[in-house]
């Protein structure tokens, strides 16, 4: 057995950093390396090289293990667009949207796609880190398990679970887990670890002490709480932003579905940009920039944006020379309709959209997943800019005529992108990652700002091998990396 299983005791207990760290500590010692998660559940994905769509958390392990992206890393994708129901992806595509109580019946067939994959990496990898989702000890989600104990008893591979000492009862949370599982499931927890953990840890010896003579288990290092690590998150919106010197002021609206909000952690980290992510019955203020973000439910969340005053904060905003982007669903929603005549998205067929652009946005069954690259329109110098497409659908009209963007190379065969408006205050792109790199976020910016942010470049992809370094260096001093090698491959 090469393949480690990180569970968690609860959702946000550090299992996707972990496995990140297992990643590039491994990595760095020239073992390859493949991240895995049977079943994801998170409205933030990643579009492989093969136009394919796994979870944010995988594509980062992905970086941090070195290896370029695979759906094979995810075979299971779970993307919500109601609080009952989700778009299902199996091996990075999408085959339909099924409500919850219809995917329980629908995991048997899952749990094959899920082995399927992680055979294929057991041929092609040393070593397969993998991630569970949430907790193991959910008794109702129990049956037909393909996310945590369902997929480690079926293969048999070793787990070790993490826990959060930040917010209390850890071993409460670690001893409840254990004793929920089956002798069976039991007996494949080989450890536990201790996340987040503030203080002398001479006070905690004691503890450690009584959790390992009261389960028969080792824990296998205790991980201290890392201020400021700032990597790609999944689900949880980071509303953290910390400027040293604000020269420019951006609201993002916090849709009820938004999706892949880590298109603005580039933004978040800049340390000129004071970044503000608006909420419900929030109203937007004074601002430079306001960016309508993706939606997995376009129409729903138009819907929500026409309920609040944020249509007319936004038009205001307009009148007063601010300045609009919208990327991917919030460029759809600039235009003057948005129709979903399949109900890929919603029962609604037709909407009304903000009006701000002439053009109109009809959602169809194929799904565009491609990276991309090619040169912004937004100054004259015409800067590179790559990223990714993840929308169904296409928007034509007038506003269109004066792109965006002009592609190098779309392998779909598109020449330009989304549109600038005549006035040159508003912008939609349906391009993903548009600000990850540093000439293309300083183009973005110098026109937000009207020239006035200069010289403040940030890449945001040398901050995160940065960070990754830094987590590595953590994991290789306070867990037993020998203990855990050997757990790996069942010795």
């Amino acid at each position: 057995m090469k393949t480690l299983m990180v569970q968690g005791t609860t959702s946000d207990a550090g299992k996707s950093t972990l496995v990140a760290g297992l990643c590039r500590v491994f990595a760095r010692k020239h073992r390859k390396v493949a991240p895995f998660k049977p079943q994801n559940m998170a409205l933030n994905s990643a579009v492989t090289p093969c136009g394919g769509e796994i979870g944010r958390a995988q594509a980062l392990q992905a970086v941090a293990a070195k290896v370029p992206l695979d759906t094979d890393f995810n075979p299971i994708l779970l993307k919500p667009n109601s609080d009952t129901g989700a778009q299902v992806i199996i091996h990075g595509k999408a085959i339909s949207n099924m409500e919850a109580t219809k995917y329980h019946d629908y995991k048997k067939v899952a749990m094959q796609a899920v082995l399927q994959s992680h055979t294929r990496l057991m041929t092609s990898f040393d070593m397969i880190m993998v991630e569970g989702a949430g907790s193991p000890a959910e008794i109702n989600l129990r049956e037909n398990d393909i996310a945590n104990m369902g997929f480690a008893t079926e293969v048999h591979c070793p787990v070790i679970i993490i826990a959060d000492i930040d917010k209390g009862g850890v071993f409460a949370h670690l001893v409840g887990t254990l004793m929920l599982l089956s002798e069976q499931e039991q007996a494949l927890v080989k450890g536990f670890v201790i996340n987040r953990f503030r203080g002398d840890l001479s006070l905690l010896q004691s503890g450690l002490d009584w959790l390992e003579a009261r389960t028969g288990k080792p824990v296998l290092g205790v991980l201290p709480y890392l201020h400021a690590l700032n990597l790609d998150a999944e689900d949880a919106v980071a509303m953290d932003n910390v400027v040293e010197d604000k020269q420019l002021t951006i609201a993002v609206l916090l849709f009820p579905h938004i999706s892949n909000h880590t298109d603005f952690d580039a933004l978040r980290l800049h340390p000129n940009v004071d970044l503000r992510y608006i909420r419900h019955t929030q109203q937007i203020g004074n601002v430079d920039l306001i960016i309508l973000p993706g939606s997995k439910n376009v129409i729903s969340d138009l819907a929500f944006l026409q309920s609040e005053t944020w249509s007319q904060e936004i038009k205001r905003h307009l009148r007063y020379g601010g300045k609009v982007l919208g990327v991917c669903g919030g460029l759809q929603m600039l235009g003057e309709s948005i129709s979903d005549p399949l109900g890929i998205e919603s029962s609604v067929t037709e909407i009304k959209g903000l009006g701000l652009a002439q053009f109109k946005t009809v959602l169809t069954a194929d799904k565009v997943l491609t990276q991309v690259s090619g040169k912004c329109h937004l100054d004259d110098e015409k800067v590179s800019i790559s990223g990714y497409e993840i929308h169904c659908g296409y928007s034509t009209g007038p506003a269109m005529c004066q792109p965006f963007l002009s592609f190098t190379d779309h392998p779909n065969g598109y020449e330009h992108d989304g549109f600038i408006s005549d006035d040159n205050l508003m912008a939609g792109t349906y391009l993903h990652g548009l600000f990850d790199s540093a000439c293309a976020a300083q183009s973005i910016l110098g026109w937000a700002s009207n020239g006035q942010l200069q010289n403040t470049m940030f890449d945001l992809n040398t901050h995160r091998e940065a960070q990754l370094e830094r987590l590595a260096d953590v994991c290789e001093q306070y867990l037993d990396i020998p203990k855990i090698t050997a757990i790996t491959y069942g010795q």
